[in-house]
């Protein structure tokens, strides 16, 4: 059945109900004999279909981390970023440590999260990585993105690696720990390693790069077990593909490109 047919055999039942927005918009139209279109019903078909893109839109968009974590990432800029992720009801805005208090301030009582970056480059102590996470609580951060000791994961250590996420899960104390697999140099076999340290540690989830290979092995190692994110997200059309192929949250250093492209596909209506 086509999105027109559907909408017909709608319209003769005499309401369309929409689930938008947590809402239940009733739109009562009727029709008369036959599948001719008038103009008006034309008309309100067409709201239809907009109504229910912006409610996809607003969905996805539920789903994007705007990175604010650059080194780049000034008092500006991150007030930017923060206001930018308000105003489209982002699921969260990620940051490192020495921005969390001023995240929090801009962004408290908006429903966005802040995610904290912990652990630097991943080579340093686990001690230091606690610390962070401890610090990063205290200041607001709802979550914290645990870098691994990626010398570890290269050797193939997976005791050590789950040890380090229990760490760091305890110092967190109830806010979610999610294990960063980002860096580029991670083949999919430490992908799966990774994987499988996060759910014997207690993570919620892990993040892997955008891309289609890694993230496909990254739901595999997991079985269900634990939710998978994805980073390096530069325009709709990717965000759309790894959204569907599985990925939870995803993660872009450039949200407003990536919300203006998914919010031009309206203007094709």
């Amino acid at each position: 059945m086509s999105v027109l047919q559907a909408f017909c055999h709608i319209l003769k039942k005499k309401s369309i109900r929409c689930l938008i927005f947590g809402k239940n918009v009733l739109m009562e139209q009727t029709v008369g004999q036959g599948l001719f279109i008038s103009a008006e019903e034309k008309s309100a078909f067409t709201e239809f279909k907009r109504t229910r893109k912006e409610a996809e839109i607003f969905l996805t968009l539920k789903k994007l981390i705007a990175d604010a974590s650059r080194r780049e990432t000034d008092k500006s800029a991150l007030k930017k970023i923060c206001e930018f992720a308000k105003k489209n009801s982002l699921s969260a805005v990620l940051v490192s440590p020495v921005n969390v208090s001023a995240a929090k301030k801009l962004l408290t009582g908006s429903g966005v999260r802040i995610v904290c970056i912990v652990g630097g480059n991943g080579e340093t102590l686990s001690a230091v990585k606690k610390y962070e996470t401890k610090r990063a609580v205290r200041a607001g951060a709802d979550e914290v993105r645990l870098v691994p000791y990626y010398s570890a994961l290269a050797g193939g250590n997976l005791g050590y690696l789950k040890r380090e996420v229990k760490k760091v899960r305890k110092a967190a104390k109830g806010c979610g720990v999610a294990l960063s697999l980002e860096d580029r140099m991670l083949s999919e076999d430490d992908v799966a390693l990774g994987v499988r340290a996060a759910c014997d540690g207690g993570a919620a989830s892990v993040c892997v790069g955008g891309e289609t290979p890694l993230l496909l092995r990254a739901i595999e190692a997991g079985a269900g077990k634990i939710t998978v994110d994805c980073s390096d997200v530069e325009n709709a059309e990717q965000l759309r593909s790894l959204q569907t192929l599985g990925a939870l949250r995803l993660v872009s250093r450039c949200p407003e490109k990536v919300a203006e492209e998914l919010l031009s596909s309206l203007t094709e209506l």
